[in-house]
């Protein structure tokens, strides 16, 4: 069996010491389950102090925020801030907040496509594809590297499509190499409704849960070896237990909306949630 070799990610890892609390800012959020209330782009979260931290942070889900702690950005929050615009605040400087804030959503964007080219170019089964991840991640760099109106002009589907394909190419190469054959499942499908599915304990290797709608659904104890997960939705998924060291594409935001516990295994350079169980 071959293993992804996960490395140091730094730039593709969230940084807030090197941010000016764009996440606070510049994204909207309606009131919910996930949100305690209403929040407009643009409009500075009434929880960021004046250093760009959130006071409630060690209480965010107690305060009715479980949407903030699943948000990742990829690294996208200190590009902007010091690449994009040179070590710019907002709060310093007013003349930058508009363009600051429409380019922080592109940016992640861009960084999650980063994340997802960099995880296909580890696996050993897509050595062949290689050349065209590199490349492929070349352009996508290219534009984040990009001054703020080149940023704000970009197509991010047409940089995404072709991504998407090299993406699903070395999923099948690296499922067709490590995981077995088991017997078919009607349900386990790219984009199946799996909403509260009982699949506790299940061989889910190799599945193809692309795009799968994962809420609530009990995985616990499920072999998840090479089963690729990309744009699942594993919101309150009961994951204790669960195998997930080797599975395809599983991001940090999948695993802070899930459920899991200490006998969760989780690939390299995934960290363990605060609020998950003991």
């Amino acid at each position: 069996m071959q293993t992804i070799e996960r490395g140091d990610r730094a730039d593709l890892a969230a940084d807030c010491a090197r941010c000016v609390g764009l996440c606070c800012v510049a994204l909207a959020f309606a009131r919910s389950s996930e949100f305690a209330f209403d929040k407009a782009a643009g409009e500075p979260c009434v929880n960021l102090d004046d250093d760009h931290r959130c006071r409630i942070h060690p209480e965010l889900r107690e305060r009715g925020f479980s949407g903030c702690t699943v948000f990742d950005c990829f690294g996208a929050g200190q590009q902007v801030t010091q690449h994009t615009f040179d070590g710019g605040d907002w709060r310093e400087r007013p003349e930058l907040r508009g363009e600051m804030f429409a380019v922080f959503p592109i940016m992640r964007q861009l960084h999650e496509l980063l994340w997802y080219i960099d995880e296909a170019a580890r696996m050993p089964a897509a050595t062949a594809l290689r050349p065209q991840l590199d490349a492929a991640r070349d352009e996508v760099a290219l534009v984040a590297d990009a001054p703020a109106d080149r940023i704000l002009g970009v197509d991010v589907d047409d940089l995404r499509a072709p991504v998407a394909e090299l993406l699903r190419i070395a999923s099948r190469l690296t499922r067709e190499a490590n995981a077995p054959a088991t017997v078919p499942d009607r349900r386990i499908s790219p984009g199946a409704d799996l909403l509260g599915a009982k699949l506790a304990g299940r061989d889910l290797r190799g599945a193809e849960l692309r795009g799968a709608l994962l809420i609530a659904a009990d995985l616990s104890g499920a072999d998840l070896s090479f089963a690729e997960l990309i744009g699942a939705d594993l919101r309150d998924a009961n994951i204790a237990g669960a195998d997930l060291r080797t599975a395809i594409y599983l991001t940090q935001v999948q695993v802070n909306a899930s459920r899991g516990d200490a006998r969760t295994l989780l690939p390299e350079g995934l960290l363990r949630p605060s609020h998950w169980r003991d």
